[in-house]
């Protein structure tokens, strides 16, 4: 191939002259090539993207995918979101893949690519749940290592890089859709985030309470096995002074961002809520300002996403 011409119109694979896809489809395309670790998260992140229309294909050769674009045109098809599965199941070389990513690049065709990957401790225990054997047939642990080396310029070249280490699959859809700018349908998106400080602080963060200075159920027998789901530990934190007042002004500070985050076309928010175990006063107050904010404004899709509740239990 020696143009976009060409890239466009293969007339080699399926008879002459009738593989052409029109050159404005590029204007409108979105296209997401979804690569990385085994075990990161790719299949989430293609079945998240199919959930909002994209046409998601795995394990497809670059090479073929003009060809398959094309063919469905030839159809009737128009497809102007496109998400495509590439990694080491695809039966091609590793050696290929950015080969492949630098040759429709250097064509012109617009694409994006997003890699996902996660520490070798987290893609170890999700192999031992799963019970799957690594893709490069090897021990989990020597596979992570080949896989990871082999892989390192892809992810130098992709667009955006993923951290999945210690996600829930639905904070996995979450990051990727806020990533990527795809707009919820229900309107802006925000993520209410309980955490605990002794895990970090969650890498998509947009705005960051610290509730650390409110009084702690751990430390109350009758509470500590509890969660800040419970009725019990929510009454014991918002019985001071303080917490109803950090309550108030937060929610005004809220009051006063979301619309300006809304009006420059943010359409995800994540508020991270922290306490030291992520296991009673942030969970407490996050229930508490996501049923505030849920009561606000119908155009706001608030989910709420407790990453450390469980943890240490």
């Amino acid at each position: 191939m020696n143009g976009l011409g060409d890239l466009l119109d293969p007339k080699g694979l399926l008879g002459k002259g009738r593989l052409s896809v029109p050159r404005e489809w590029l204007g409108t395309l979105q296209c997401v090539v979804v690569t990385g670790m085994s075990g990161a998260g790719k299949s989430i992140a293609l079945h998240s993207l199919e959930d909002f229309g994209f046409f998601c294909v795995d394990n497809l050769p670059l090479q073929l995918l003009i060809p398959l674009m094309a063919l469905y045109h030839r159809w009737g098809y128009h497809l102007s979101k496109i998400a495509v599965g590439a990694d080491i199941r695809t039966g091609v070389p590793l050696s290929e893949l950015l080969p492949s990513l630098r040759a429709l690049r250097k064509q012109g065709f617009p694409f994006g690519v997003v890699f996902f990957d996660a520490d070798n401790g987290t893609l170890i225990r999700r192999f031992s749940e799963t019970r799957r054997r690594h893709p490069l047939g090897t021990s989990v642990i020597a596979g992570i290592r080949k896989e990871r080396k082999h892989l390192q310029s892809v992810k130098s070249f992709a667009d955006h890089i993923v951290d999945t280490s210690n996600m829930t699959p639905t904070e996995m859809k979450e990051v990727l859709l806020k990533t990527l700018e795809i707009r919820h349908p229900r309107g802006t998106a925000v993520a209410v985030t309980s955490f605990g400080y002794r895990y970090g602080i969650p890498q998509d963060a947009d705005m960051v309470f610290d509730v650390r200075f409110l009084p702690n159920p751990n430390y109350v027998p009758s509470l500590h096995h509890l969660t800040g789901k419970n009725q019990n530990v929510a009454s014991y934190i918002f019985r001071t002074v303080e917490a109803r007042t950090f309550m108030r002004h937060a929610m005004e500070m809220m009051d006063f961002l979301i619309p300006c985050y809304v009006r420059e076309g943010k359409s995800y928010l994540t508020v991270a809520v922290g306490c030291t175990g992520g296991r009673h006063r942030s969970v407490a107050v996050a229930e508490s300002l996501a049923k505030a904010l849920k009561g606000r404004s119908k155009s706001l899709d608030v989910r709420v996403i407790h990453r450390d509740m469980e943890k240490g239990n």
